[in-house]
């Protein structure tokens, strides 16, 4: 899988996408500490133990790099970033029936306004699997050679 490269300097407006989601009463925000556990448990049972694990780290980042969308206080989706490496992007993951809700592009978002506020002027989305997501949201583009990436020697449990 690929990894792309995003400007933040050049992203799309985010508080239109959180005023989309919030009228749909879906919440954009940063994930809180007391939640940790529920998110995490959350991840697990909906994308395994290794998105657990980075998603894990992000709790631990000041301020916390994990955003939740969450509706009627349930959790939708996630997204990081400064998780297994400074300046990367992800994991992130939509629940099933909430796809093709914005829910994605808005906690994409969230993360890569949350990054430039930080001071990063660029991010990295390692192991793309949307390509083209990723390119029409925020105009993200291929990193050649980027394959196998920074999990190139990744412990698998197999």
């Amino acid at each position: 899988m690929t990894d792309m490269l995003v400007r933040l300097y050049d992203l799309p407006e985010l508080d239109t996408v959180i005023r989309s989601q919030a009228e749909k009463g879906i919440i954009i925000r940063r994930g809180l500490a007391p939640e940790k556990h529920i998110v995490l448990d959350w991840i697990t049972n909906h994308f395994g133990l290794h998105w657990r694990s980075e998603c894990d780290v992000t709790f631990s980042n000041t301020p916390v790099s994990c955003f939740v969308a969450t509706k009627n206080n349930t959790l939708l989706g996630f997204a990081c970033y400064d998780a297994t490496r400074r300046g990367i992007f992800g994991p992130t993951g939509v629940q099933d029936d909430a796809r093709g809700q914005g829910v994605g592009k808005a906690l994409l978002l969230a993360c890569l306004h949350d990054m430039w506020m930080q001071g990063y002027g660029y991010a990295a989305i390692g192991g793309v699997g949307p390509v083209e997501f990723y390119q029409k949201a925020v105009g993200a583009t291929v990193i050649e050679d980027s394959t196998p990436g920074i999990y190139f020697d990744m412990l698998r449990g197999e």
